[in-house]
């Protein structure tokens, strides 16, 4: 087999019509507020997030069907959240397969295991496992169906000019080569992206001295919907496997290779095959649906916007695929931008706002890259003296609870508050819990107009005071904070969402367009609120 050779069973393809816009036809230069290059899962979920709030965006893409072979499978509780609000989440969550525990073994033997979500009452589930291209051919049934997305296939970027006020860009399409203009240009094009390389931005970073074969299979096993991941299993010495169930009975198989493994020479069949039988055993039936080999690297860009170029997903950031950190912090990077873009378009707040676009998602880049390096390093130990710490580690954890947290086969995906970042304010009141300014908002269950119905549902698309007494709207410019209050406009019924905020008789909070806190007190106070929105709006 020759790198990302299919055997694919499972699934069919779908081509995507490319139609000629009329800017092409008529051979008129038109200027777009948003062009977004690229149509994978993070560039049709920007094109569905800025259509939410109202901002209409033309998507580029060179190919005409969704992502190739295996690539993204897991797909956290945060992500989950933000497309269930722009009206696909549930969708995913119904088809994928739901899982929150994962399981280490060490050798033979269970070294420990881990629940993502103890404890009850959420709408969303932990984790859920979904082939991308199933996630994707649905973003794109979305994007067709709204009026404010321009899906157009086949149309590849050749190059970008910008300055201060506009960029323009240079594309190719089957009936010849067109310009276009743009107020804003998002990149999500991928870690190959070459929007990144035509603003000369830079993506620095290390690729790691190791290999490992993504193996396919479609079988019927009993085994439980959860992950599982060995550490020097005795079917595959030495090195580290990772089992995950996905749809129509594929699972897939991760193996360690090792640096001096030959890509094309593990690829092949006759290679692929004796090590899932070693696994399985010589009775499983099973068939394979797709082989590949990769390597990773941690990489980031330099800055999430140049000039008129904002960078979002891979094109951003480039993680190791241990704790499913890739798609799961692009679609939160698509989160964080869409409401900030809004109100810059909408002259509703300044050009710094968009400048938070950066400060925000580099921290939280950061922290994926520091998390995803600390993941590998202890799969992968390069030294004698750091494979002898980590199976210590390994063994201490089956009998130890304190070993358990230095256990590292990829921390999963949760989301980096932006604990520093220059949009909060402060607390000034004394609180407990977890849901400081800068973190994003936790579900609760509650009632509304008499029905059972969940807070994020009901917080909307603009910024919210969520007040546990009484309190009043408070505008900054064209800006309004509605007021959503608890025992009023919904319903507390089970206690959880006071306990989840720490609430009492008047506590109150600011909460972003991104459903993130950006203040809180334990009493309303206009002024306070007012100034408070003011700096979430980046009006210092």
């Amino acid at each position: 087999m020759t790198a990302g050779a299919t055997m694919q069973k499972t699934y069919t393809y779908p081509e995507f019509a490319y139609r000629q816009s009329t800017e092409q036809r008529d051979g008129t230069l038109a200027r777009h507020p948003v062009v977004i290059i690229g149509a994978g899962p993070i560039g049709l979920t920007q094109a569905l997030d800025l259509a939410y709030r109202g901002v209409p965006s033309i998507v580029l893409d060179d190919n005409n069907t969704v992502s190739i072979g295996s690539r993204a499978v897991c797909y956290a509780k945060r992500p989950l959240e933000i497309w269930d609000r722009l009206g696909v989440g549930q969708g995913f969550a119904d088809r994928g397969i739901q899982w929150q525990v994962g399981k280490v073994f060490f050798h033979d033997d269970l070294a420990y295991q881990f629940d993502l979500l103890p404890e009850a009452q959420h709408k969303m589930p932990a984790m859920i496992n979904l082939q991308q291209y199933y996630l994707e051919e649905t973003l794109v049934e979305a994007c067709e169906a709204s009026p404010l997305v321009d899906l157009r296939w086949k149309h590849k970027l050749l190059s970008l000019e910008q300055n201060d006020d506009v960029a323009t860009l240079t594309v190719e399409t089957p009936d010849g080569v067109f310009k276009m203009e743009a107020q804003w240009v998002i990149a999500a094009d991928g870690a190959n992206s070459d929007t990144r390389r035509m603003t000369g931005a830079d993506f620095t970073g290390h690729f790691f001295q190791d290999r490992f074969l993504i193996a396919d299979v479609v079988m019927k096993a009993d085994f439980p919907t959860e992950r599982w991941f060995w550490f020097d299993p005795p079917f595959h010495r030495g090195q580290s496997v990772l089992l995950h169930k996905q749809c129509d009975n594929v699972w897939r198989i991760d193996f360690q290779l090792g640096w001096d493994a030959d890509p094309t020479e593990e690829k092949k069949p006759e290679k692929v095959i004796p090590r899932i039988q070693a696994m399985l055993g010589p009775d499983v039936e099973f068939e394979l649906e797709w082989v590949s080999v990769y390597q990773f690297a941690c990489r980031r860009v330099d800055a999430f916007r140049h000039g008129r170029v904002l960078f979002t997903g891979d094109a951003a950031h480039q993680v190791s695929p241990f704790g499913a950190r890739g798609a799961n912090t692009g679609v939160q990077d698509c989160d964080n931008l869409s409401w900030k873009l809004k109100l810059v378009l909408d002259g509703a707040a300044p050009l710094a706002l968009l400048d938070t676009y950066h400060e925000e998602r580099a921290f939280a880049a950061d922290d994926n890259l520091l998390n995803s390096t600390r993941s590998t390093d202890f799969i992968t130990p390069k030294s004698r003296c750091s494979l002898r710490l980590r199976n210590a580690v390994l063994e201490l954890a089956r009998t130890e609870a304190f070993a358990r947290p230095l256990v590292n086969s990829g921390r999963l995906s949760t989301p980096t508050p932006y604990a520093a970042s220059s949009l909060n304010t402060p607390d000034a009141d004394a609180f407990l819990g977890k849901m400081a300014p800068g973190t994003n908002c936790a579900d609760a269950p509650i009632q509304a107009d008499g029905k059972d119905a969940w807070l994020l549902d009901h917080l909307g698309q603009g910024f919210v005071l969520l007040s546990f007494g009484p309190a009043s709207p408070v505008s900054v410019g064209k800006v309004t904070a509605r007021v959503l209050e608890v025992g009023k406009d919904i319903q507390d019924t089970h206690g959880v969402l006071a306990a989840r905020y720490d609430a009492q008789p008047g506590t109150v909070y600011l909460i972003r367009p991104d459903q993130h806190v950006a203040a809180r007190w334990r009493q309303f106070d206009a002024a306070k609120a007012t100034a408070a929105l003011r700096h979430a709006l980046a009006l210092h």
